[in-house]
């Protein structure tokens, strides 16, 4: 499984972007797709994921619910992060994972454990 992540930019604080993550290879049917973050001088953060199938969970970090949406297209093996009203804080290195084994449960999501493929990153960057 590849997955190759996209869409980042330069962006003004208040403004958009859309990242995207495309997955390619083997048969891809996971489990949970996330998206994780990552500044200079600090920790790879969770950020959001859905479930793949099913009632399709969402899950978000506090700092960015409300402001940030998750979503897939099955058909496309592609999962989106709609990031709005941006701030210079959400500059990062963000990363698209897969989990493809079953049974993550919800108090693992936000974590890197359950996560077996990564992207390469895709740059976002907030001006103030």
């Amino acid at each position: 499984v590849q997955l190759q992540a996209s869409g980042g930019g330069l962006v003004q604080t208040g403004g958009s972007l859309t990242l995207s993550c495309a997955a390619s290879g083997r048969t891809f049917r996971p489990n949970i797709m996330a998206w994780f973050r990552q500044a200079p001088g600090a920790e790879r953060e969770f950020v959001a994921a859905i479930r793949w199938s099913g009632s399709s969970s969402t899950y978000y970090a506090d700092s960015v619910k409300g402001r940030f949406t998750v979503s897939r297209d099955n058909g496309k093996n592609t999962v989106y992060l709609r990031m709005n009203r941006l701030k210079p804080e959400d500059t990062a290195v963000y990363y698209c994972a897969a989990d493809i084994d079953s049974g993550t449960p919800p108090s693992r999501v936000a974590t890197t454990i359950p996560y077996e493929y990564w992207g390469q990153g895709t740059l976002v960057t907030v001006s103030s």
